[in-house]
């Protein structure tokens, strides 16, 4: 009897070790992609770090830490120059612009070119699209039709490409789909490592890491901080 449950029990660990490790052949690339981003929605916590360059040669990096809810910090940074730092917790948003972006987005190059170390707090619903602000939410959806593409390593960690076009209507500005390649870790939990993107307009990088880890997100010293209408009168 003991023979026969040492048997039964070496018999489910191998399969437990087959199945984790080899997910990226059992599954087809549509099941290996859903499967990722329910992984990916039930994170508590993540980093993703971003890289964009435009068809003209302009290009921006970010990297954001977030609890995909409400509480995330984030810094972009221009090619051109300038940074824009952001803190949001729940409903505030606090803001730190560099030297370098307030001298370029106000046109004029300040006296002296002092340092700018000041952050500004402001409500999280003042955030327009377009003014370099981000949602700590991140849409970890599927959509078109998924194929497998080559094997290969994030970070040290196997995974594989599965490619999508993005015939869904949002072609870029040269009028031709996109193609996002999505790269899934095929051993352990089936994260989304990477997402890189491909069109005739721009491209993009998009890498995903620290899953889970502590996030430690907190506000600003309060001697560092100005209210939004301070800083307009400062101005």
């Amino acid at each position: 009897m003991t023979v026969v449950l040492a048997g039964l029990l070496l018999g489910a660990a191998v399969t437990g070790c087959a199945g984790g490790g080899g997910q990226g052949e059992e599954l087809s690339a549509d099941a290996l992609l859903d499967e990722a981003h329910r992984t990916m929605n039930a994170l508590k916590t993540v980093t993703i770090a971003s890289s964009t360059t435009g068809s003209a040669g302009s290009s921006y990096s970010s990297r954001q830490t977030t609890d995909l809810r409400s509480r995330c910090t984030n810094k972009i940074t221009w090619t051109e120059g300038g940074s824009l730092e952001q803190i949001r917790i729940d409903d505030t948003d606090y803001v730190r612009p560099d030297r370098a972006y307030l001298d370029r987005w106000s046109g004029s190059k300040a006296a002296g070119g002092e340092a700018q170390d000041r952050w500004i707090r402001t409500p999280s619903s003042n955030a327009k699209p377009g003014d370099g602000l981000v949602d700590c939410t991140w849409p970890f959806t599927a959509f078109g039709k998924a194929e497998k593409g080559d094997r290969t390593e994030i970070g040290g960690r196997p995974a594989v490409a599965l490619r999508v076009s993005d015939t869904g209507g949002s072609r870029d500005a040269g009028g031709s789909d996109g193609l996002y390649t999505f790269y899934v870790a095929t051993e352990g939990e089936p994260y989304l490592l990477k997402v890189a993107y491909r069109g005739s307009d721009y491209r993009s990088t998009t890498s995903f890491s620290a899953f889970d880890e502590p996030l430690g997100v907190r506000a600003p010293a309060g001697d560092d901080v100005l209210d939004a209408a301070d800083a307009a009168d400062a101005g």
